[in-house]
């Protein structure tokens, strides 16, 4: 277990995302999922309030709900959740009353009085110091214990924590940025040095690009039937098919499968606490909890880094 940040809350390096749940994963489906996920030690479901307003028929709150349905079989305090605000149809942005609405919803869904880790999901734009002192409000209620930051950059990071600290409102532990062996130079470029800085502990989403990461995609054939696959279909070029081939390399040596050794690539990176991804099925998870015990060698992580670096 690693601690998040500056909190005290201790994580399995590897978080579940919850983004299937209601989506491409039904609600004993998903149960199934969250089962084998804590069963294999995993501690940490990673949702959203959008998840799944995307699918015909859903408003938003689905894969919360079914996240709180499950987590009414459990003990409260050995599974920690975190979710997001800023996206949901009916909880837009990041004004003060959006925030203390959209948590109380979530809290309802998820049937819980507090939330492990609240992340303000997309950058709006909007008044950093009264959406900072909104979450911190909500830490003083006792409805939220830490407060995150998702998709921020750098400069917005940094601005973050100056009006936090000046104001003595709760400082943000954790970030969970879009980051993964094909999508790399954003981050280590602007914000890698900040959460440095500041000491965050950092939750990649995205661990697994779409699928493309696990391998499976090859060609565009391989993209058919897939709802994900979309996002995949990009990184079929010359240097995304090389990555692959040093996957398969590296995953040969480790006796593991390719997706194990992407995520623990992820791991290795300085300030990564727990790479995130999603699983459909049980039969998904075991490759992705695999990766928590593998360590890569030095040379190994610099092959991935130099193969990587023409498509990031």
């Amino acid at each position: 277990m690693t601690t998040i940040g500056s909190s005290d809350l201790d994580v399995f390096p590897l978080a579940l995302g919850g983004n299937t749940f209601g989506w491409t994963s039904d609600v004993a489906e998903s149960h199934a999922v969250l089962d084998g996920f804590v069963d294999g030690g995993g501690n940490f479901v990673d949702t959203a309030d959008v998840y799944s307003a995307w699918v015909p028929g859903n408003s938003g709150g689905e894969s919360e709900t079914i996240i709180g349905g499950w987590l009414a079989t459990r003990s409260r305090d050995s599974v920690l959740i975190g979710t997001k605000v800023s996206q949901h149809p009916e909880f837009s942005g990041l004004s003060a009353g959006n925030v203390l609405a959209a948590a109380d919803a979530s809290l309802a869904r998820l049937d819980t009085d507090y939330i492990d880790v609240y992340f303000a999901h997309f950058d709006d734009g909007s008044s950093l110091e009264e959406t900072a002192g909104a979450f911190d409000a909500l830490v003083r209620a006792g409805k939220i214990r830490a407060v995150a930051l998702s998709n921020y950059s750098g400069a917005r990071i940094q601005e973050w924590f100056s009006i936090a600290q000046a104001n003595g409102f709760a400082l943000p532990v954790a970030l969970q940025p879009h980051y993964n062996l094909v999508h790399r130079g954003d981050y280590e470029a602007t914000i890698a040095p900040v959460v440095a800085q500041h000491d965050l502990a950092v939750l990649p989403y995205a661990g697994l690009a779409s699928g493309f990461l696990t391998g499976k995609y090859r060609s565009t054939a391989d993209l058919t039937g897939s709802p994900r696959a979309g996002g995949a279909e990009k990184f079929l070029t010359p240097d995304g098919l090389a990555l692959l081939e040093t996957l398969d390399t590296i995953a040969r040596d480790h006796e593991t499968a390719v997706a194990s050794i992407a995520l623990a690539w992820l791991a290795s990176r300085a300030g990564v606490v727990a790479p995130i991804a999603s699983a459909r099925t049980v039969q998904q998870l075991p490759e992705l909890l695999a990766s928590a015990a593998i360590t890569l060698t030095s040379e190994q992580v610099a092959e991935l880094d130099r193969v990587s670096a023409p498509i990031s």
